[in-house]
């Protein structure tokens, strides 16, 4: 398939060819949401840990008699029932990661990268540099363009002038080509790439 290429500035710079094997899938919702499920669980933290009653410092001694006082019946003071107590069922330290094969998460890039092709919201640009690290430039040439929740990637290297222009605009990330991944295309609205990456991308999943 072939797609326009703009500048920075919307100027147009001819045509390039997408290959229809990356940027020409019918996409398949289950495959992408697969992917976005386990890129979110494995940066969960699973941290949360609250003491349960074998975690408690008290004795074991038993409060009471068993029978005679009017009252229920227990053995141990560490038990939920009781101020103090530990929580019963409560969340312990854990990995929330699971498996996903290499094949499925590249399949699942390309697929990605297809539906904002075929949705319209895929922009080709010649370069994404900078002369200098002015954010009011970008706002307006970003304004000029419709550009408004947007995800830039770039090539191997992202413009520094550009990445510190950008850094202060709402609803806008720049990515070099390695860390593109299929979360943060979705959650945008528009998808940018640079010639370099397109043909960064087109080596890597073709």
């Amino acid at each position: 398939m072939k797609l326009d290429v703009t500048s920075l500035d919307g100027a147009a710079g001819g045509e390039i060819e997408l290959s229809d094997a990356v940027f020409g899938l019918k996409p398949r919702a289950d495959l992408i949401a697969r992917m976005v499920q386990w890129q979110l669980a494995k940066r969960r933290a699973g941290s949360a840990k609250t003491l349960g009653r074998a975690d408690i410092a008290r004795t074991g001694k038993k409060m009471y008699k068993q029978k005679g006082t009017g009252g229920a019946r227990h053995g141990s003071a560490r038990v939920p029932q009781f101020r103090g107590g530990g929580r019963a069922m409560g969340p312990v330290i854990r990995s929330f990661e699971h498996d996903l094969p290499q094949k499925v998460r590249a399949l699942a890039m390309r697929h990605a990268l297809s539906a904002k092709a075929q949705a319209g919201e895929l922009i080709v640009w010649t370069d994404a540099n900078l002369g200098e690290a002015k954010t009011k430039l970008l706002r307006e040439s970003f304004k000029k363009n419709a550009l408004d929740n947007v995800l830039i990637v770039d090539g191997a290297e992202v413009n520094e002038n550009f990445a510190l222009a950008a850094r202060n605009l709402q609803k806008v990330d720049v990515l070099p080509v390695q860390g593109a991944n299929v979360y943060d295309i979705m959650r945008r609205g528009k998808l940018v790439l640079t010639k370099a990456a397109v043909e960064a991308l087109e080596a890597r999943f073709k």
